[in-house]
């Protein structure tokens, strides 16, 4: 979960000078948490969750607003024993 009230109040006004905290939000019975992260261009980010809805794995209004990403970075906080897969992909401009 991003912590939005941060994002919103520093990141638009150019103040963030601490990275974006990604929190652990409450865990949910019978249900394990997973983290998307979609990290590019406006376009490229806006593009991949289109296609994730298409392909019916996430709808549209399920993903937060798009957030600037300040200079200092994002900080992810893990849980005891979780993991990170990371993958790169390049999309064909124009």
């Amino acid at each position: 979960m991003l912590c939005l009230p941060y994002l919103v109040s520093s990141a638009r006004r150019g103040q963030a000078t601490n990275p974006l905290m990604l929190t652990n939000s409450a865990a949910q019975p019978g249900r394990e948490r997973l983290r998307h992260l979609v990290i590019g261009s406006p376009d490229g980010v806006r593009g991949a969750i289109n296609h994730l809805h298409l392909l019916r794995y996430a709808e549209q209004r399920e993903w937060s607003q798009l957030v600037t990403i300040p200079e200092s970075g994002i900080l992810i906080t893990p849980e005891q024993g979780e993991v990170f897969s990371y993958l790169l992909r390049w999309r064909q401009l124009g």
